[in-house]
């Protein structure tokens, strides 16, 4: 008999935008805009808590949940940001947002268990409950009148009375969809009306472009006790996308088993790492670093789109949040092609859009998290695949 994994992990697919990275790799002519993460490397007061962290000999296990002071910055960050009542009582610190997307499947869903996921969507995050072995169902936000937008009623109806979870990542990764207070409050009183657990993904929280500190939360519409898990992550807001640290805030009736579900995952985040978000939530430069970053985002995303329209031939809907443009490319529906293509040819590295889902077929995702010079290069670049075609 031949040994093998089992169905579920069969079925998962390799990472396409891996694939079109590894055929750019060892290239330095490569102007790669295909991870979700920019060029800065992590403000240096926080790279400095965790060095004096290993320096102080912080290499041990630590409590499962994570060391009450990062909770009780988390709690205190969350409250003042968004306005609900966070508390430490609910906070579970994980081993990268990807990590906290696991345990919370972990914890909530069961094979068979019935989920819908608005996409398209960073694959890891639906990806997921299908290792778990649930049932999972895709419901594609649309463009109307050059935005991402979402079919508000259709959704609810997509959600039937069995559906165990509802998957949202807002802002979104890869279209930057943003979801407004009005259809979260929709969406919050139809999932506890039928008991629907509600995994909110809110790690490009901070990054909108609208003048707001932050998109809204879902837990702010909430009662405490409601079925909704928030997700999020240092990685994208602090520059942290190496250190692997991300939260979750839970019920607080769950907290009692999520310390069971970690230690049978990663034990506990190291304290080292830990120390280094405690920088980012509780130094005052965090705000200041958030903000700067925001700001270099916000031009390097204008000059983006603009350049992107410019061209012509190019669909390329405005995004309100993350960092990312999703567009297409007009006659070209193949866009694993076009991207291996792009990166071969014409040293442009872009995320293929099907490695986001069936529904992301023919567009590509530019992470413009970059420096301008950077950008106005990679828009030179694909207006030489334009001419070439």
């Amino acid at each position: 008999m031949t040994a093998t994994a089992r169905p579920e992990v069969l079925a998962l697919s390799s990472s396409r935008i891996r694939d079109i990275a590894n055929a750019g790799m060892g290239r330095s002519d490569i102007a790669a805009f295909w991870f979700g993460e920019g060029d800065e490397v992590t403000p240096q007061f926080i790279r400095d808590a965790a060095q004096k962290a290993i320096s102080d000999g912080e290499t041990f296990y630590v409590h499962n949940l994570g060391l009450p002071a990062l909770r009780e910055a988390i709690a205190t960050y969350e409250s003042k940001l968004q306005g609900f009542a966070s508390s430490p009582d609910r906070i579970a610190v994980t081993g990268s947002g990807v990590s906290a997307l696991m345990i919370a499947n972990q914890l909530v869903v069961s094979p068979a268990s019935k989920v819908v996921v608005v996409t398209p969507i960073w694959p890891n995050i639906a990806e997921a409950p299908r290792l778990i072995g649930a049932e999972v169902t895709r419901f594609t936000l649309g463009v109307e009148n050059g935005r991402w937008t979402l079919d508000l009623d259709r959704l609810l109806e997509t959600l039937p009375p069995d559906t165990r979870m509802l998957i949202i990542n807002a802002p979104n990764n890869p279209t930057g969809f943003t979801l407004e207070a009005e259809a979260q409050r929709a969406i919050l009183a139809h999932c506890r009306k039928h008991g629907i657990w509600i995994l909110s993904d809110e790690v490009y929280e901070r990054l909108v472009f609208d003048g707001s500190a932050a998109a809204p939360s879902m837990l702010v519409h909430a009662e405490p006790e409601d079925r909704v898990i928030r997700v999020n992550s240092f990685s994208k807001a602090w520059r942290m996308t190496g250190w692997r640290l991300g939260w979750l805030t839970l019920p607080e009736t769950m907290m009692p088993d999520v310390p069971k579900v970690i230690e049978y995952n990663t034990s506990c985040a190291p304290a080292f790492i830990q120390k280094g978000g405690i920088a980012a939530l509780s130094d005052p430069r965090g705000e200041q670093s958030v903000a700067e970053f925001k700001a270099g985002l916000s031009a390097s995303r204008k000059l983006l789109l603009d350049g992107l329209d410019h061209l012509g031939g190019i669909e390329a809907p405005r995004s309100d949040g993350a960092m990312y443009a999703f567009f297409r490319i007009e006659g070209e529906t193949d866009d694993m092609n076009v991207a291996k293509t792009l990166v071969t040819e014409h040293g442009l590295g872009l995320a293929p859009g099907s490695a986001f889902g069936p529904e992301g077929a023919g567009w590509l995702r530019w992470c413009f998290a970059a420096r301008p010079e950077k950008i106005a290069k990679g828009l030179e670049r694909i207006e030489a695949f334009l001419r070439a075609r």
